[in-house]
């Protein structure tokens, strides 16, 4: 299973924004393209793939979206935003919970994120333009792809995740954060991972 791990250090979080306003829900508009190039696919979705959110924004941070989608989720790239607030409005506090099939939501720090994946023993790669060339990476199938917003990853634990990630670039210049996850998701799939 492919994971992708999106950060921000603005994204509300709580669903108490405007789905048609996403610039000023802390540029919600940034993680939707990101989560629609991790898992759609033309006439169907990535059934291999899971999505994290970490959000950082206010006013309740940070808070933890994670994602698969199955057959029971009703979802269209249209309506991305929309999904993203139900899930914030369903959080309850203390707890990890599924508040819509596939889709958990809990309070819950950037590195305890990664570091949870880590401790279930999926390969973690930072995404980074100076890592090593993606198409030379050594990349298991139980794979984590981390990266953040335009305003990056959070500066204070990236000492720490840089111990238990792989850098690794998709080019040498600064691409979206979406394309950065098209390009993930084409290099998996010519491997046939």
């Amino acid at each position: 299973m492919r994971e992708f791990v999106y950060f921000s250090q603005s994204a509300r979080t709580s669903g108490n924004f405007d789905a048609n306003k996403l610039m000023e829900a802390g540029r919600m508009d940034i993680a939707i393209h990101s989560f629609i190039q991790g898992v759609f696919l033309s006439h169907g979705f990535r059934k291999d793939a899971k999505f994290h959110f970490i959000f950082y924004g206010q006013p309740d941070p940070p808070k933890h979206i994670e994602i698969q989608v199955t057959d029971e989720l009703e979802i269209s790239k249209k309506d991305v935003g929309n999904l993203i607030r139900k899930i914030l409005y369903k959080y309850k506090k203390g707890k990890k919970e599924e508040v819509l099939p596939g889709c958990f939501i809990e309070k819950k720090s950037f590195l305890n994120v990664i570091e949870e994946l880590a401790e279930e023993g999926k390969e973690i790669f930072v995404l980074d333009k100076h890592g090593e060339d993606i198409r030379k990476a050594e990349i298991p199938e139980d794979c984590v792809f981390v990266l953040g917003d335009h305003e990056g990853l959070p500066k204070k634990e990236l000492k720490r995740l840089k111990e238990i990630a792989t850098k690794v670039s998709v080019g040498n210049k600064i691409y979206f954060a979406s394309q950065t996850v098209a390009v993930v998701n084409n290099e998996l799939d010519y491997r046939g991972i």
